[in-house]
């Protein structure tokens, strides 16, 4: 990051404690925009660089310090997100949102047990969702952000707009259009138990390659998409059908190795499953549960998504 000048760097910095801790907030606002947290933690150390770029007497006149960040990461996340559309029609197979295990420091809570504030709480809703994430992969740039920033964190369409570079009528369109995406494309919440129980009911059924079972388990207009990333072996295209899927899964059990088992654990805030050999995740399972059905599948295997899992 820029320094100041030395005699600036000698003087304490009364803010800092309160500027970084708007990192958490940051990541979880970049990691919703991008569906990436290695493209989040650079746009937000991105954030910061700018930040520290400033004279100390250019940071004293901003009046909100974290407005100002938030404006400025939610403009570094609307430039990325231009140039990784791009990115993407380039990826080797199927792009699929990078999977987090269970709550930790960059997507909101915090270890210390105190009282988190009200954009912390969102990371428990479905905009952390796996299925969420994959909506929005789906939304123009503008679309994207108009909707993250006013729905999820609440910020006015008025702000919104400085971000956008569009008017704050434009704005509430752009959300609300984004908005009948995601209610067109997510069924009604399934209850956290019942979604764990079918998972877990999918996961006993393919270990006993009880194909019955899977397919009873799994909606007949399912789909399943695997993300490999040309680094990893997977099936592509995307595997459509409850009976093509439980045939599909009934062959991944008979050619599993021998040291490779399935775990459950939290995937996105959502129960999900993973793959275990040689003390390491190779692959995430992330569920879409309607009623007592499983109607998505998501298959991460590219390891440059999976390096914030760890083993139990």
């Amino acid at each position: 990051m820029t320094t100041r000048s030395e005699p600036e760097q000698d003087r304490p910095d009364p803010d800092l404690d309160a500027i970084m801790s708007e990192r958490r907030r940051l990541i979880g606002l970049a990691y919703r925009l991008l569906g990436s947290l290695a493209e989040a933690e650079d746009a937000v150390q991105e954030t910061y660089t700018r930040w520290y770029a400033m004279s100390r007497q250019q940071q004293d006149a901003i009046e909100v310090p974290g407005a100002w960040l938030t404006t400025v990461a939610s403009r570094v996340c609307l430039n990325v997100l231009g140039s990784a559309r791009a990115r993407r029609e380039t990826y080797v197979g199927d792009w699929i949102p990078e999977p987090l295990p269970e709550r930790a420091e960059w997507i909101g809570g915090r270890p210390d047990g105190a009282a988190a504030d009200p954009a912390d709480r969102v990371t428990l809703d479905e905009s952390l969702g796996l299925a969420f994430l994959v909506v929005l992969e789906s939304m123009t740039p503008a679309e994207r952000v108009a909707f993250i920033l006013h729905d999820v964190f609440r910020h006015p369409f008025a702000e919104v707009a400085e971000i956008v570079g569009r008017t704050p009528a434009a704005c509430r369109q752009l959300a609300s259009s984004a908005r009948r995406r995601v209610r067109a494309s997510q069924p009604a919440a399934t209850p956290p138990a019942r979604h764990a129980g079918v998972v877990r009911a999918f996961k006993r059924a393919w270990e006993a390659k009880d194909i019955d079972a899977l397919i009873r388990l799994v909606d007949p207009d399912a789909t399943a998409v695997a993300d490999g990333g040309g680094l990893a072996t997977t099936f592509s295209p995307p595997i459509e059908g409850g009976e093509r899927i439980a045939r599909a899964w009934i062959e991944l059990a008979r050619r599993r190795p021998d040291d490779m088992t399935f775990v459950e654990r939290t995937v996105n805030g959502q129960p999900g499953l993973v793959a275990q050999q040689d003390g390491a995740i190779v692959t995430v399972f992330a569920f879409q549960v309607a009623g007592d059905r499983i109607r998505r599948i998501w298959v991460v295997r590219n390891p440059e998504k999976l390096r914030h899992w760890t083993t139990d």
